[in-house]
């Protein structure tokens, strides 16, 4: 197959990840179709209890099932079985402005840009407070160790280039996914962009999947380990500081004692700051070996994206 699925305008798939989402899939379908009317809208239903699949086929959109439950096991079946040259993704729970994906499509071709990610505008009524601060903290911990590009790490609204999506080897199962997009992007030192869109409250009867305890702290074990797998050298490198610090400070007693008297009385002790100063050199070296490991994986990744072509189109059809 062609790196490129169309001649002139790019084909474009709108990916939508839905469960239990019957009171709001109709007008995202709907919507999505009169504001980018060449796409193809795909609606994935992950184990829905109500009538969700039934509305979307209804709503013009093509259905399938994902039996793994978790979003980002969707997002994976979708990468995996969607052909196109441009995808969005957006929520079924028709919170994203629809209007506003022409602007995010356009951005990606005139810039030839990998993703651009729909910011959130919204009131402090609209967006709960928690889901907002975890937000903010969430972002600001990857900017602290990624790098800055991005200001809404958790938006569920994307464009992708087909390059980054047949490039992304999804590990996440839930909603972290999100992160694990912005931080592969970052990593891989994708060009990246960012539109500011409306977000709204849900329809009547939809009810957020979203735990603001529970998917925070999975959202955060996400970041440890990306942060582990991709900064190993500083991973392991704080803890073998901590543990040489901590060795050093139970040492030192032991050495003036030692030096006064000739005698070390407390030898348990003395086997403890031994065993951390040889624990902190293990370390090192685990974040040494493991840093030039992520090196190579990093540049056959690398390889691997240079494969497929930026996207080359014209966004001039979107008018």
């Amino acid at each position: 197959m062609s790196d490129s699925l169309t001649q002139g305008a790019p084909s474009i798939a709108v990916l939508v990840p839905c469960y239990n989402e019957e009171a709001s899939i109709e007008a995202v379908v709907r919507d999505f179709k009169a504001a980018l009317p060449t796409a193809t809208i795909y609606v994935y239903d992950n184990n829905s209890k109500d009538r969700t699949s039934e509305i979307a086929r209804a709503a013009g959109a093509v259905v399938r099932r994902e039996p793994l439950q978790g979003k980002g096991n969707v997002v994976r079946r979708m990468f995996a079985d969607i052909e196109a040259d441009v995808y969005v993704m957006v929520d079924g729970d028709d919170t994203y402005h629809a209007p506003s994906a022409p602007q995010l499509v356009a951005k990606l071709l005139d810039e030839k840009l990998d993703m651009v990610n729909g910011a959130r505008v919204t009131d402090w009524e609209t967006y709960r407070a928690g889901h907002r601060l975890g937000n903010v903290m969430l972002t600001t911990l990857v900017t602290m160790v990624f790098g800055k590009r991005t200001d809404d790490l958790l938006s569920g609204y994307r464009v992708f280039s087909r390059r980054f999506v047949k490039t992304f080897p999804v590990l996440a199962g839930g909603f972290e996914i999100e992160t694990e997009l912005v931080v592969h992007a970052l990593e891989m030192s994708m060009p990246l962009g960012e539109v500011e869109t409306p977000y709204k409250d849900r329809a009547p009867g939809s009810v957020s999947k979203l735990s603001t305890f529970r998917d925070g702290f999975r959202i955060l074990w996400m970041i440890g380990k990306l942060i582990k797998e991709e900064r190993p050298m500083q991973s392991f490198g704080l803890i073998a500081v901590l543990m040489a610090l901590v060795s050093v400070i139970i040492a030192v007693p032991l050495f003036i004692t030692y030096y006064e008297t000739g005698l070390v009385p407390r030898f348990p002790t003395a086997v403890l700051a031994t065993g951390l100063g040889l624990l902190s050199f293990l370390s090192l070296t685990c974040g040494l070996i493991l840093d030039t490991v992520t090196r190579g994986r990093r540049e056959m990744k690398r390889l691997r994206y240079l494969e497929i072509p930026a996207p080359d189109f014209d966004s001039g059809f979107l008018k």
